[in-house]
C-alpha cells in the first residue's frame, strides 16, 4: 500500500543515500525535492493519510514524521558542509597575491537573462505589438480580482506571494505581468497588441523555479480574433526563436482569465526528448500558458464580449534561456558566478 510504514523507511532509506552521494547544493536540493521536499514522496504520503483508519493514520503519520525530521537533519548537515567546503575552495582558488602585477578589467556585457528579454521583445516588435510596463507592487484587485481571481478563489494558492497591507487596501508583490494587460485596457480601446515583460515574484524555488524571475506576456484584442491567431502567433514565435523544425504541443489547461486555456511545450533541449530530471522525464518543457480571454475579464475594463474578442499568453524568459542555451539549473543565472557568465 501506497502509505505502509514499510514503504516509508524504503523512501528513508533512499533518501538518505541520495543526500549522502550528493556532490553539491544542486544535487542536493534534488533529492530534497524527490523525497521529502513540498511535493516529495513522504510529503505526498502525509497529504493522504486523511483516508486511512484512526490506527492507520496514527502509525503511519508518526512513521513519515520521524523520516522527514531524520532526512531534513541529514540535509541541513550536508548543505552546511558542501558550502564550506565550496568557501574554502573558492578562497584557494581566488586567494589574492599583492605581489603580482594588476589586471586589467574584462569588459563587461548584457547578463543572459537581459539579452533572451531584449530577444523577445525584439521578436513580438516585428510581429506587430507595442511594449508597456507597470509597477512590480501592485494592488491586489489588478493582479487577481480584475483577472477573474475573486477572493478566497483556489487559484490564488499557485501563486502564492507577499502581501503588504496599507490604507489603499491591500497591495502585492505582483506574480506576473498580467495587471499590465488591465492597466492598459482600462485606458486604451480596441485594437490592442501589447507585451507586457518584467519581473515577478512567487514562492516557489528549484532548479526550475525561482522566487524572482521574468515574464514576457502578451495580449491582442480586436474584433475576430480566434484561437487559431494565437497558436498561429507563438507557432511563429517560436521558429523565430529556437528555429525552423522544434516540435511543439499545445495541451489543455487552465487559468482564470482565459478560456479556452492551453500550455505550450517545445521538445526538451537537454535530452533531446528521451526524458531527464529537467522535464521530469516526459521529454517536454513547458515555455508558456495561453488562451482566449475569458469574458469575464472584458467586464471589469467596459469592454463588450459580443463585440470583442482576444487572446493573452506569458512565458517565463529564464526558460526560454535555459533551453536556447542548454542550461539545466535556473539558479545558476543568479549566483553571480563570473565563469557561468562570461559564457554569454
Amino acid at each position: 500500500m501506497p502509505g505502509t510504514p514499510e514503504r516509508i523507511e524504503r523512501l528513508r532509506s533512499e533518501g538518505l543515500a541520495a543526500l549522502a552521494a550528493a556532490r553539491n547544493e544542486s544535487e542536493l536540493l534534488d533529492a530534497k525535492g524527490r523525497y521529502f521536499g513540498k511535493k516529495g514522496a513522504i510529503s505526498e504520503i502525509l497529504k493522504g493519510i486523511g483516508a486511512l483508519s484512526a490506527e492507520e493514520r496514527k502509525a503511519v503519520g508518526a512513521e513519515a514524521n520521524r523520516a522527514r525530521a531524520e532526512l531534513e537533519s541529514v540535509f541541513d548537515e550536508r548543505l552546511a558542509a558542501i558550502r564550506e567546503q565550496e568557501r574554502i575552495s573558492r578562497e584557494g582558488v581566488e586567494r589574492l597575491d599583492v605581489t603580482l602585477p594588476g589586471r586589467r578589467e574584462a569588459p563587461g556585457h548584457r547578463h543572459p537573462i537581459s539579452q533572451t528579454m531584449a530577444d523577445i521583445i525584439s521578436v513580438f516588435r516585428r510581429l506587430g505589438f507595442s511594449v508597456q510596463g507597470g509597477p512590480d507592487v501592485e494592488k491586489d484587485y489588478y493582479n487577481f480580482e480584475a483577472l477573474n481571481f475573486p477572493p478566497e478563489h483556489p487559484a490564488r494558492d499557485m501563486q502564492d506571494t507577499f502581501y503588504i497591507e496599507s490604507e489603499a487596501g491591500d497591495l502585492v508583490l505582483r506574480t506576473h505581468t498580467s495587471p499590465i494587460q488591465i492597466r492598459t485596457m482600462e485606458k486604451t480601446r480596441p485594437p490592442v497588441r501589447i507585451i507586457a515583460p518584467g519581473a515577478v515574484y512567487r514562492s516557489d524555488s528549484d532548479i526550475t523555479h525561482s522566487p524572482m524571475f521574468h515574464q514576457v506576456e502578451g495580449l491582442a484584442v480586436d474584433t475576430g480574433i480566434t484561437m487559431g491567431d494565437l497558436k498561429g502567433l507563438l507557432t511563429e514565435f517560436c521558429r523565430m526563436t529556437f528555429g525552423p523544425g522544434k516540435p511543439l504541443r499545445f495541451r489543455p489547461s487552465y487559468f482564470p482569465f482565459t478560456e479556452p486555456s492551453a500550455e505550450v511545450d517545445i521538445q526538451c533541449v537537454i535530452c533531446l526528448g528521451r526524458g531527464c530530471r529537467v522535464c521530469k522525464d516526459s521529454g517536454w518543457l513547458e515555455i508558456l500558458g495561453a488562451g482566449m480571454v475569458d469574458p469575464s475579464v472584458f467586464g471589469f475594463v467596459g469592454y463588450d464580449p459580443e463585440e470583442y474578442s482576444g487572446f493573452a499568453f506569458g512565458m517565463g524568459v529564464e526558460r526560454i534561456a535555459m533551453l536556447r542555451h542548454g542550461i539545466s539549473d535556473i539558479r545558476l543565472f543568479f549566483e553571480n558566478d563570473i565563469r557561468f557568465l562570461s559564457q554569454f
